[in-house]
């Protein structure tokens, strides 16, 4: 390898496509168990810190999460303006908790995550990334099956974040990226409440799941708009999809923002600011040519299923 000399013993190797994988450097492993529902590694990597690794498929970094977690959680809050209640289907990190709790507006946030065994380990080796939000009086954690809560639930929420892992097939979430789930997450908004996805890769050559929930969430909501970020362990611009009843503004005023921002949170963003937000919501020409010629959607009957697992190398 030109220019750099390999230091690791034992890899994590996630699948990008049926030809290219990505390699991480793995200096100590913190925590494994097959759970009942996946297989989990928390890891500490030569590179990007302590990492979650959920059926060989990075989760994220503490290098890096913010690049994920705080475009996931503010876009939203950004256009809410006020979000008081927030429910996070996943999130099995608290970090996407913990950037919720940065609104002063928050009263409840429910973190709703069927792999206790997941949490567990989060909160034990990852205080990085949750920095104690579990223990913050307004949160509510559910150990338990989104679609469930999203049936029994007789709260409305401002925002709702569909925090889930890829929907690797016979996976605990390959099921929970289908029109009949965005069906329910549209039952428990506010009127004028939002949702976020997170809609996996979109590069070039891995756009399929993005563009077709696109194309899904279009049956279910009137507005629908995509959003980019690249986080440096995924080795891909990674995509994010907002929808509303109400009309999204995609070309926010950087200063409006910013001073959102600055009333409305406890402040502490990395990344996040109104140019950032105004920039990721452009998504590139070749996408949305590949967004505007999707037919199919994802349903029950047809649900996603062309993730592959991961690979530990020692």
């Amino acid at each position: 390898m030109s220019g750099s000399e390999l230091q690791a013993d034992f890899w994590v190797s996630e699948y990008i496509t049926p030809w290219d994988i990505y390699v991480h450097g793995i200096t100590k492993v913190l925590a494994y168990k097959k759970t009942p529902y996946q297989d989990m590694y928390v890891v500490e990597t030569g590179a990007y810190g302590k990492a979650l690794v959920l059926d060989g498929k990075w989760q994220s970094c503490t290098g890096d999460e913010f690049l994920y977690h705080e475009p996931l959680v503010h876009v939203a809050s950004v256009y809410h303006g006020s979000p008081r209640k927030v429910a996070v289907l996943g999130g099995g990190e608290g970090a996407t908790i913990r950037e919720v709790l940065r609104w002063k507006t928050i009263e409840c946030v429910a973190m709703i995550d069927l792999d206790g065994d997941v949490v567990e380990a989060c909160k034990e080796h990852l205080p990085e990334m949750h920095q104690n939000a579990f223990d913050d009086p307004r949160t509510q954690l559910i150990i338990g099956d989104a679609i469930d809560f999203l049936d029994q639930t007789q709260e409305k929420w401002d925002i709702v974040i569909s925090d889930l892992s890829d929907p690797i097939e016979d996976g605990p979430s390959f099921k929970l990226f289908t029109k009949e789930y965005f069906e329910k997450i549209r039952q428990i908004l506010t009127p004028d409440g939002y949702a976020v996805i997170q809609a996996g890769p979109v590069s070039p050559n891995e756009m399929k799941l993005h563009v077709r929930l696109v194309n899904t969430l279009k049956t279910v909501f009137p507005h629908v708009h995509s959003y980019t970020s690249y986080i440096s362990t995924y080795g891909s611009p990674w995509s994010f999809i907002i929808v509303s009843a109400q009309p999204i503004n995609t070309r926010p005023e950087p200063e409006n923002v910013d001073q959102v921002l600055q009333e409305k949170t406890t402040g502490g963003l990395r990344m996040f600011d109104g140019i950032t937000m105004l920039g990721m919501l452009q998504v590139p020409k070749h996408l949305r040519e590949a967004i505007a010629a999707e037919t199919e959607i994802y349903t029950l009957a047809e649900p996603p299923k062309f993730f592959g697992k991961g690979a530990t190398v020692e």
